[in-house]
Parts: C-alpha cells; sequence; structure tokens
C-alpha cells in the first residue's frame, strides 16, 4: 500500500510537470505572437504617419493660401479657447 501512494503520489508529479511546462509553451507562444502583433502595428503606423505628410505636402503645394488661412484660423480658435479656460474661475 506504500508503494502505491508513493506512485500516485509520483504520477501527480509527472502530470503537474507536463502540465507546467504546456502552460509556459503557451505563455511563450501567445507572448511571440503579441510581440509580432506589436511589431505590425508598428510598420502599419510608420506607413500611414508617411502617407498623411505625404498627402499634407501635396495638399500645400496645392493651395497653399488656403492652407495657410486655414492654419491661421485654428490656431485662433484653440487660442482663444486655452485662454478662456485660463481666465474662467474655478468650481
Amino acid at each position: 500500500m506504500p508503494q502505491t501512494i508513493l506512485d500516485r503520489a509520483g504520477d501527480n508529479v509527472t502530470s503537474a510537470i507536463r502540465n507546467t511546462s504546456r502552460a509556459t509553451v503557451t505563455f511563450s507562444d501567445a507572448i511571440e505572437d503579441g510581440v509580432e502583433a506589436a511589431k505590425r502595428m508598428v510598420k502599419q503606423s510608420g506607413r500611414a504617419a508617411d502617407k498623411f505628410l505625404d498627402n499634407t505636402t501635396r495638399k500645400l503645394r496645392r493651395r497653399p493660401i488656403e492652407t495657410v488661412l486655414t492654419s491661421l484660423t485654428l490656431g485662433i480658435a484653440v487660442g482663444f479657447i486655452v485662454g478662456w479656460m485660463v481666465k474662467r474661475p474655478s468650481a
């Protein structure tokens, strides 16, 4: 009887080691997948930023006056909003 208890304990330990090994592999695979997804996202973001910059440059060359006037108008509007927020009393 003591031998069967030791055999069962050994089987339980072996099973626990196998399960831990599987969990480690699964966890490692998940981390690798996450890293690959992050790399793809960084590449896509870089491409999108380049495309945005190219489009902006192209539009600026085609319509420089409209671009400058739009930027000036937005700058003034943001300045008024920030000034209003700074001057208004705190609640």
